[in-house]
């Protein structure tokens, strides 16, 4: 796909740690910037919190040598190159770095210096900088839970909601959450199963906390065209993805489209056509005027 017709189209993305970006939305963003459009990522922490899936580094994890960050940015750089995004960076300044926060309840979570901690308006304001420079026409984040409850992930939201309503001298027309369809979350559920594996956790689609009921998920972006950069991308953040886990085992069972349709909500601006069969949008950009 080597047409333009997104040029001068802005979309900024708010994630907490990288490989969030790729999981939820590697393949829009690839699509867009394959058509043309300004894609920028903002990531609020480095992850040094995560898990280190490669034993050769496990080295890095904070409670050793507490280098996982460092690397992590490497494998967000060699990700957004998968993509073909060019414009991906930290929230945050030369005197100002907001760290992991880990899960609710440990000790990393109470440290003075982690995104969970830090003051909503002060984050938010270094994130309008941000808005004022690239004027988005679109943003997208997560829900008020961070879609699974992930402090970070609810940080990332509430920052990334009050950035956009400071911004008053630049108005984003249209506000997206990331999003996953009971029904898609269900049918994935019963494949796993066939498999032995249980990837989900959960035997029935309504344990699980970031599904929503199909009748909120309002916009459906197919990327099928671009899976083969988003599964790249997946296995350039190496450190916290097993390319031998259930992602891909997923992706085999289910086939690769399976990566490449990613589904949002729409919470701010007006939904506008071309809509699927089931009324969703399917281009986040449709009625916006640049």
């Amino acid at each position: 796909m080597t047409t333009l017709a997104y040029s001068g189209y802005r979309v900024l993305l708010v994630h907490a740690h990288p490989d969030d970006e790729t999981i939820n939305n590697g393949a829009t963003m690839a699509m867009y910037a394959a058509m043309g459009a300004q894609v920028t990522l903002v990531t609020c922490t480095r992850g040094e919190e995560g898990e280190v899936l490669v034993p050769g580094l496990a080295h890095l994890a904070s409670a050793q040598s507490d280098g996982l960050g460092q690397h992590r940015e490497l494998e967000l750089a060699a990700a957004m190159k998968e993509l073909g995004i060019s414009d991906f960076r930290f929230l945050g300044n030369d005197k100002i770095r907001f760290r992991d926060s880990g899960m609710m309840g440990t000790t990393q979570n109470e440290r003075p210096d982690v995104f969970w901690q830090a003051d909503v308006d002060s984050a938010a304001k270094l994130l309008v900088d941000i808005i004022y420079e690239v004027k988005p026409h679109i943003l997208i984040t997560y829900d008020e839970i961070g879609g699974y409850g992930h402090p970070d992930h609810i940080q990332a939201h509430r920052v990334a909601m009050r950035a956009a309503e400071l911004a008053t001298d630049w108005k984003i027309q249209k506000i997206y959450w990331n999003a996953m369809p009971k029904s898609v979350i269900a049918r994935g559920i019963e494949e796993m199963k066939k498999i032995g594996s249980d990837f989900f956790g959960a035997e029935s689609v309504d344990d699980l906390p970031f599904v929503k009921d199909d009748e909120l998920v309002t916009a459906l972006v197919d990327g099928t065209a671009f899976v083969d950069s988003k599964m790249a991308a997946m296995k350039a953040h190496e450190t916290q993805i097993s390319l031998d886990g259930p992602f891909f085992a997923l992706s085999n069972n289910l086939g690769l489209q399976v990566w490449g349709q990613e589904f949002y909500s729409l919470v701010q601006g007006k939904a506008h056509a071309p809509f699927n069969q089931d009324g969703r949008e399917t281009d986040l950009f449709a009625g916006v005027i640049i």
